[in-house]
């Protein structure tokens, strides 16, 4: 079978190559995947610019969408269709580059009605950790009515759903980007207005002018400092990224003074029940348009030339992989 292979052995490298089948690790559901996505993560590991990969030799690959094809495990039968998203799949345990895998019962969840294999992928990663995002913050009090909502990195997968999403429930979003040429392409998602990532990306003070209701941030560092010093008294920073940096270079001042919310998302070990309702509402709100729109698709062959071109910011929403036809 086709398999991307990370090594370190005579050097960090990523390979497009094939193995035998049972060199698969470990775990009772064997699944044919058909489509996987290129993520920020995935990228990070497949040129070794972050210690993602902990585990040699891996296949990376954070999520895939397929059909079971063997499984002792009560909890699915061959021919299911299932999505899987995290669980250190593409770091500790082989993931989604590659024609099958084979992973714990536990990990995988069932297709949800009305999506397909594909449809789940140009969702994705990216989008599933949007939805917790988006629920995080209607949990946490703001609604639709409560005043702008910020998206950062919105030309990204994250930030383009994030955005479809948010508008799609009512929401006023304003899209932060550094790709200008994006702006229709984020209006058309529903953004009611596009900033420049300039505006937020460097050393800001610890307060600034109250703005938002609410953030999604995907970027980290400065740019989620200054979202939180300008976000409104009694708002919610959903925190999700980190494409800018991890440091957190601000002060507790919009905590103590404004009761601003700062609220981590973790997408990659969230509990089972969590991960199905945010499924169900992305099968249920996500525009199959947008998705066409924010969506491009290679093969495995195209995924190591096109991660660099990712973490160099040169990619537009999702990159879906077609495992099972090529591109």
């Amino acid at each position: 079978m086709r398999v991307i292979l990370v090594t370190k052995d005579d050097g960090y490298r990523a390979d497009l190559t094939d193995v035998a089948e049972a060199g698969l690790p470990e775990g009772d559901v064997t699944v044919r995947v058909e489509y996987s996505t290129l993520n920020f993560k995935d990228s990070l590991a497949l040129t070794g610019a972050s210690p993602v990969v902990r585990s040699f030799p891996m296949v990376p690959g954070i999520d895939f969408a397929g059909v079971v094809e063997a499984s002792p495990s009560p909890d699915y039968s061959p021919g299911d269709r299932v999505v899987l998203n995290g669980w250190g799949v593409g770091e500790v345990h082989w993931g989604g580059f590659a024609e099958k895998a084979r992973v714990r019962s536990d990990w995988l969840i069932p297709l949800p009605p009305g999506l397909t294999t594909r449809q789940a992928m140009a969702i994705g990663t990216a989008g599933y950790t949007a939805m917790l995002c988006v629920l995080r913050l209607a949990e946490l009090g703001v609604g639709p009515d409560a005043g702008e909502v910020l998206v950062t990195g919105a030309a990204g997968g994250v930030g383009s759903v994030a955005v479809s999403l948010l508008a799609g429930r009512g929401y006023t979003v304003v899209a932060s980007t550094g790709r200008p040429e994006h702006a229709g392409y984020l209006q058309h998602l529903g953004a009611a207005q596009v900033i420049d990532r300039a505006e937020l990306s460097g050393p800001g003070r610890p307060l600034g002018k109250e703005r938002w209701a609410a953030v999604v941030d995907s970027v980290g560092s400065h740019t989620l400092v200054n979202a939180c010093a300008t976000t409104r008294r009694d708002g919610v920073v959903a925190s999700c990224g980190l494409a800018q940096g991890s440091d957190l270079p601000g002060t507790v001042l919009p905590f103590i003074l404004r009761g601003v919310t700062l609220a981590g998302v973790d997408s990659v070990y969230c509990p089972r029940p969590r991960r199905l309702q945010a499924w169900e509402r992305l099968a249920r709100e996500m525009n199959p348009a947008h998705l066409d729109l924010m969506s491009s698709e290679i093969g495995l062959e195209g995924v190591i030339p096109a991660a660099p071109e990712q973490l160099a910011g040169r990619t537009r929403g999702r990159v879906i992989v077609n495992v099972a036809g090529g591109a």
